[in-house]
């Protein structure tokens, strides 16, 4: 039996916003992780990761990503995303320290690799 192949970011957002899922985390330039266009300010405690998806281009290295997909203790549910090493979206450690800071809580829900 052939490995089945790995999603793309593409695939990953239709499934997602198939869910409900389109709202996206983002770091301000004062590293205060908000909702894109809220107010709210999320500090790591106040989110857990429910999955992360891993994206390698074999042409680009440009083109890797990952995605995050995290709820916050107020219910709302969003995407974190960032290109990672030399292209990385954001400058400096601070993105890198508060991801790692969120505890994950995988939820098979958003395991689209076997679906």
């Amino acid at each position: 039996m052939q490995p089945k192949p790995m999603l793309t970011l593409s695939q990953v957002l239709a499934k997602l916003a198939a869910k409900n899922v389109t709202q996206e985390f983002l770091m301000d330039e004062n590293g205060e992780m908000k909702l894109k266009e809220k107010d709210d300010v999320y500090k790591p405690e106040d989110l857990k990761i429910l999955r992360s998806y891993r994206f390698e281009a074999d042409s680009s290295p440009e083109d890797n990503a990952v995605l995050y997909v995290a709820q916050a203790n107020d219910g709302n549910i969003g995407m974190i995303i960032d290109a990672y090493g030399a292209q990385s979206n954001y400058d400096g450690p601070e993105f890198d320290n508060f991801i790692r800071e969120i505890p994950v809580e995988e939820d098979e829900q958003y395991n689209f690799d076997n679906n």
